[in-house]
């Protein structure tokens, strides 16, 4: 997100790009000599929070006092609740602040305030779906008294500290920014916080993605191609998270047997066909939605599970938990701690555990009697509408309804505001106003019976639990004072939105699971896989899942549960609708498995063994199609090569495998070939050439470096499965079937097409061959998994998008990482743009029931946002190598830990 660079007047913008130019010197020479003297002394380290001694912080009624260990984790000690979240602000603020302010404009759509035009598209996009608009809404009527005073002191504490600090000495990016933007940071308020919850929703919001493509779909493929494109759920293979009961027993709901409701989505094909470009439009825009928790879709996930005390070698429950995030710098976690010095009505927390800077209290952790840790449900939350529309309003039901409006103004720095116009109808906003290909909706295509009157267009409206106000902010500070299963369960009723699954051990021995959410429930035949009729009342949303019903299980007699973004629930035992797009649990069963085989004979699970299961890296998808593929008799000597390097492989995918590196080339290669290329053109993205060898050439070849030429780093137009375990199911279905169409290629100038199965896989083993040849050299003996699977970590402005020296100053890696796409260490890789590692592990923890002070955890990046802050990214090398930090937790533990200790006082 570059600023803008234009100032108001010319001879302010001169002195500008001159400072401009002088920094960018300064800065080339710091990336070149180590920071040197003047930025590495000066401005570097002005932002360094202070963490001995003493510091005010008024409005505290006691002092605070805040530990740090080794890796700068902070411990906070207070009286009452208020002063807890009031230092909680304050210390959050001493190490996150720029983070804290860029997420609160991107919540607020006001981003181009800070970086300038370039930002006004994704700030109407905001701006349109509101999400500050309701979270000022859910502070005004929904919230808890008490949620609300804890909301306002770490507000007050976060402002305490802004008060004495500005420009560099809040961190170094509004030293480089203040170069080219005179923007100051204003007070934060509590809506700034709830806003927050807004942006976890959006990017974990379900098959919004999913119902995007299928109709997108709907121009080259039949019903039953886009079918066996989206494959049903493996039940038998990959177990639901809930075995044993579905929902509460005592709600009327409850159906242990029988089929599931009839969700076949009729009536609305013809609706959906033609929207071939509005659609790929408004995914396009979704995408520039900057996705500070990680790219949406059906890789993106969570591991998290359980282990009771009848299976462990403590005797109490083990919980583990590490969620699937965008990789970025700093992390999006912050550990912390929050205790109360004595527990009592004044005073209710002693929690610690993983937080989100900018939002008050633990989102992820275990306080002195429970533990909970989250994976996303995937609950179908959204729903997109087609609607008629002129330019007084829209129809619904028959009759002619008048807009909801309100208008914007975008203020951007450098320039002009922009005024905007949101509208909205029954069913939500209008996202299509934001985007000039959706204003075209529906003009140069049929639509079926669905409207055969509709000549000049749709648009296209979005309901979505999150555009509702909730009490989610509720359930977070529920969470940290729950003291048993009961404690837990009513505060899983307030979380919901975003839908997750909540898994839960205490110290007195029980485990469980509980779904909460706010779910929709469709009429009868609608499930919201493609966008619905707007005007058509029987397409509407009916109700939500009466939280009764949602699924949970209690002391299974299994002894643990595993939580991994499978489906929650067998669909012939439940009576609800709660999604259609589960991931398909590759992950999930391969925990499920290393839990059985470990407990198998009266075996007991240890803390070691939960560390180990999460760095997992076995592939699902190489131990399936790699008997196939060392079977093809291939007659090039260099593919054969590389062929030999599967033979006798276990399917692990450690960094230094020149096996994994080679199996992944060639099922990126086989999707593409399969399906990439059959893909109808809305779908097609710009990815790195995947077919390098030359159509002419034939045989062995003596100069593979010529022949793949520059195509390592030329981009082509590649459409392209993103390879995740949905993908795994597809290719499951046709593999024993090498005369499937789907296996069939069409011929091209000098290069046959394939006519079945092993055809198409010696062409993707031949493919992969001279890729890895032009990216990891000709001799297969150098090849390396890791050198193609890198980890980077960006700061997600500065070090994105902004000038290239000031990148070198915020960003760090390359890391070499083992694991993979949807591998139970899941350093995800979308297939469609490379190897590059898109997703990670964004933190893990391990928490041990018996003995609190045992337990382990370990952050992506550390505590700090300070560039060369000692603790930027400290704890990266031991993250990368699969270790985890001790985890101190009870007074006396965190005093043996504490390196610095700082005092706030009133």
């Amino acid at each position: 997100m570059p600023a803008n660079k234009s100032g108001p007047a010319p001879k302010k913008k001169k002195g500008r790009r001159g400072r401009l130019v002088l920094i960018t010197v300064v800065l080339v020479l710091v990336a070149g000599i180590g920071l040197g003297a003047f930025w590495g002394v000066g401005t570097v380290r002005a932002s360094y929070p202070e963490t001995t001694g003493s510091l005010k912080l008024p409005g505290l009624t006691n002092p605070v006092d805040v530990s740090r260990d080794a890796n700068g984790i902070p411990q906070i000690y207070a009286d009452t609740d208020e002063d807890l979240f009031r230092a909680q602000g304050f210390v959050q603020a001493q190490d996150r602040f720029w983070e804290m302010d860029v997420r609160r404009h991107m919540t607020a759509g006001r981003l181009s305030e800070m970086f300038g035009k370039s930002q006004v598209k994704t700030d109407s996009f905001l701006r349109t779906l509101g999400w500050h608009h309701v979270a000022q809404k859910e502070y005004d009527t929904k919230l808890s008294p008490s949620t609300k005073k804890y909301l306002q002191a770490y507000s007050d504490g976060v402002n305490a500290y802004l008060k004495d600090h500005e420009g560099a000495a809040l961190s170094l990016e509004y030293a480089a920014l203040d170069f080219e933007n005179d923007y100051k940071p204003e007070k934060w308020t509590p809506v700034d916080s709830v806003a927050w919850l807004k942006a976890m929703a959006w990017d974990l919001r379900g098959n919004m993605q999913e119902e995007i493509d299928r109709s997108l779909m709907t121009s080259r493929f039949t019903p039953e191609q886009i079918a066996e494109l989206y494959p049903q759920y493996p039940y038998k293979r990959n177990k639901p998270i809930v075995q044993a009961g579905a929902v509460d027993p005592a709600s009327k709901q409850f159906r242990p047997k029988g089929g599931a409701a009839a969700h076949a989505q009729s009536g609305i094909g013809g609706a959906a066909t033609g929207l071939q470009t509005q659609l790929s439009s408004l995914s396009k825009t979704m995408e520039e939605v900057p996705a500070l928790l990680g790219p949406n879709g059906n890789g993106i996930g969570s591991n998290s599970w359980v282990v009771s005390g009848a299976h462990t070698t403590t005797g109490k429950p083990l919980l583990a938990n590490d969620p699937h995030l965008a990789p970025q710098m700093p992390s999006l976690w912050y550990q912390m701690g929050l205790h109360c010095r004595t527990t009592g009505p004044k005073c209710n927390y002693d929690v610690a555990g993983f937080t989100f800077s900018g939002m008050p209290g633990v989102v992820i952790g275990h306080n002195q009697d429970i533990s909970w840790g989250m994976t996303n449900l995937g609950a179908d939350v959204s729903d997109l509408y087609l609607e008629k529309i002129n330019a007084d309003g829209y129809l619904y039901d028959g009759k002619q309804r008048a807009f909801t409006t309100r208008k914007e103004t975008i203020k951007v720095a450098g320039g002009p505001s922009r005024d905007i116009t949101v509208r909205a109808t029954n069913n939500g906003p209008v996202v299509s106003d934001r985007d000039g290909e959706l204003s075209k909706v529906g003009k140069d295509a049929p639509v079926g019976n669905a409207a055969p009157d509709r000549g000049d267009g749709y648009a296209v409206s979005l309901r979505w639990t999150a555009l509702d106000p909730g009490n989610s902010m509720d359930a977070v500070f529920e969470l940290g004072r729950a003291k048993d299963w009961n404690g837990f369960r009513k505060a899983a009723e307030h979380f919901e939105v975003p839908s997750q699954n909540l898994i839960y051990a205490d110290t007195k021995g029980n485990i469980g699971y509980q779904a909460p959410g706010r779910i929709p429930v469709r009429a009868k035949g609608v499930d919201g896989t493609f966008p619905a009729p707007g005007w058509d009342r029987k397409f509407q949303w009916t109700g939500y899942i009466p939280q009764k019903a949602l699924p949970y299980e209690y002391n299974p007699q299994r002894g643990f549960i595993v939580t991994a973004n499978q489906a929650v629930v067998d669909e012939a035992k439940y009576p609800y609708l709660i999604t259609k797009d589960w991931g398909y649990g590759s992950r999930s069963q391969r925990i499920n498995d290393l839990i059985e085989s470990k407990i198998k004979d009266g075996g007991k699970v240890s803390t070691d063994d939960m560390q180990t299961f999460q760095k997992d890296n076995s592939s699902e998808i190489a131990r399936l199609l790699t008997p196939y593929l060392t079977k093809i008799d291939i007659k090039d000597k260099y593919v054969r090569d590389a062929q030999q390097l599967l033979e006798g492989w276990d399917f692990t995918q450690e960094p230094d495998s020149a096996a994994a590196a080679y199996f992944n080339a060639v099922w990126r290669n086989t999707l593409k070939l399969a399906f990439g290329n059959k893909m109808p053109k809305e779908l097609r993205v710009e990815g790195q050439c995947l077919n390098v060898r030359p159509a002419n050439e034939t045989g062995p070849a003596d100069d593979l470096q010529k022949l793949v030429r520059e195509c390592g780093e030329r981009a082509g137009d590649s459409a392209q499965p993103d390879g995740g375990d949905r993908w795994y199911e597809v290719v499951r279905t046709i593999l024993d079937d090498p005369d499937n169409a789907w296996w069939k290629t069409e011929s091209r100038p000098g290069q046959l097409g394939d006519k079945n199965r092993d055809e198409l896989l010696a062409h993707a083993m031949q493919d992969a061959r001279y890729e890895l040849t032009s990216k990891l050299g000709k001799n297969i003996d150098t090849w390396s998994w890791g050198r193609l699977h890198q980890l980077f970590l960006n700061n997600q402005t500065l070090g994105t998008d902004g000038p290239g020296p000031l990148q070198g100053l915020f960003n760090r890696g390359p890391w070499n990482l083992g694991g993979g796409e949807a591998a139970v260490d899941a350093t995800g890789w979308n297939a469609a743009g490379g190897y590059k590692v898109t997703w990670v592990p964004s933190m893990r923890m391990v928490v041990n029931l018996a003995d609190l002070d045992k337990s382990r955890w370990i952050n992506l990046t550390g505590a700090s946002g300070h560039a060369y802050h000692a603790h930027y990214f400290d704890q990266t090398d031991k993250w990368a190598k699969g270790e985890l930090l001790p985890w101190a937790f009870s007074e006396s533990a965190v005093k043996k830990r504490a390196k610095d200790t700082l005092t706030l006082s009133p």
